[in-house]
């Protein structure tokens, strides 16, 4: 068969091979959106077909909520809402209806609803998905602060903090994640619309990734510094990864159960500054080579670190403030989260330096066992931390994924 029949693969085809890998579970994802991006030629049937990019749709429904697991898409909205003064938790379940029943539609690639304004009109749902969650002020707003998780407690404050109160917190989240812009504005417009009048938006961020198509083949994203990230993600078919990423059942709390917590911060990277460093300089602060993500004692990407080499200087190879040996799970007593960021970029600043970085958000099954960790031991002496500044921070209580005829948070709301 000639090339171009090779790619001519039905869209029924397509979009059965992409519901049984979601069905599956789909590959995960630090590492930036790699799912299947041959563009395909036409319908068997002679019809026009979508891409593999347009046609890969995530089920809504499961053991847990879409976007934790998935591949990271190429564009990325997060948004979190307050809910309204007066607006309780009657408000709160009408609320959490609408959002389900507009989320499930959407990412099976269908109109919002008879007022759906038609912004991703002749694409399909690229990946599309939806993910609430909860604030620790959620609970307060609805009388029902004896089942607010005990893992909700606070963040602790670290030195390298900068936060602006107006982007932290909030009552509610949602994250939107999606391979094409106008799918991911599309839902985020969806989701702020059926708000009403019984939230109202505190702040919204928007990220990006690399698109689908972009590489050769499938392969760990950079951030804007230019380093590969995410190499040291946990897999699903790591041993305990679900101890460490989801909430088991029968917990305090058994709304929880599938669920996970999610800390998001936003992460300015002082990029001017960090451009200025030779690449040696730079390979050191992080204790990877740039070029493709391996550890400086060598290998490849997948390589675990020896964290014991010495140089020729009798110093070790990697430095002792490196970002890759302060962070390792074995230097934090095997602190485990699962990282799927989004990068942003927000324009020039007045002094000329971009407002630039990094939408970090990770997912653990306990954040005062994930990240608060980590981030105390990078807080002390991550050579990283000079060229980083935390600007923004929120943790949520995200819910396990609704079984069939419930929505979000039903099990929290109604029990």
């Amino acid at each position: 068969m000639s090339d171009s029949g090779n790619l001519e693969i039905s869209r029924r085809r397509l979009l059965g091979t992409v519901g049984a890998a979601g069905a599956a579970g789909l590959a995960l994802g630090g590492a930036g959106g790699a799912a299947g991006y041959a563009a395909l030629g036409g319908d068997g049937d002679g019809g026009p077909a979508l891409t593999a990019v347009g046609s890969a749709r995530v089920p809504f429904r499961g053991t847990h909520q879409a976007g934790i697991l998935q591949p990271s898409q190429a564009r990325g909205h997060l948004v979190a809402f307050d809910l309204a003064p007066g607006a309780g938790r009657k408000e709160a379940v009408a609320l959490m209806r609408r959002w389900s029943a507009v989320a499930e539609r959407l990412m099976a690639g269908e109109p919002a609803g008879d007022s759906d304004g038609g912004v991703a009109r002749d694409a399909g749902p690229c990946s599309l998905t939806v993910t609430f969650g909860f604030g620790a002020s959620f609970f307060d707003r609805t009388g029902l602060v004896a089942r607010r998780p005990e893992q909700l407690e606070p963040l602790p404050v670290f030195s390298s903090d900068r936060l602006d109160p107006k982007r932290s917190g909030g009552d509610l989240w949602v994250q939107i994640g999606a391979d094409d812009a106008l799918v991911a504005f599309h839902a985020l417009r969806t989701v702020q619309r059926e708000a009403g009048a019984a939230a109202k938006v505190r702040w919204q961020m928007n990220g990006f990734n690399r698109s689908p198509g972009a590489t050769a083949h499938p392969m760990t994203a950079r951030n804007l510094m230019g380093q590969v990230d995410g190499t040291g993600n946990p897999k699903p078919t790591d041993p305990g990864f679900d101890g460490h990423v989801f909430v088991a059942p029968g917990g305090a709390q058994p709304w929880m159960a599938g669920g996970s917590y999610a800390v998001v911060r936003r992460i300015r990277m002082l990029l001017d500054d960090w451009e200025k460093l030779p690449l040696k300089d730079q390979e050191a602060v992080i204790g990877r080579r740039k070029s493709d993500g391996a550890p400086l004692t060598g290998g490849t990407e997948t390589t675990e670190p020896d964290l014991d080499k010495l140089g020729p200087d009798g110093k070790p190879v990697i430095p002792a403030d490196a970002h890759a040996r302060i962070s390792a799970p074995e230097q934090n007593g095997g602190a485990t989260m699962l990282r799927r960021p989004f990068s942003y970029h927000d324009g020039i600043g007045p002094d000329g330096t971009p407002d630039a970085g990094l939408l970090f958000i990770c997912w653990q099954a306990d954040p005062r066992k994930g990240f608060v960790p980590v981030q105390r031991k990078l807080d002390r002496g991550d050579a990283l931390s000079r060229f980083i500044r935390h600007e923004s921070s929120a943790l949520f209580a995200v819910p396990g994924g609704p079984a069939e005829g419930e929505y979000v948070g039903q099990r929290l709301l109604e029990a």
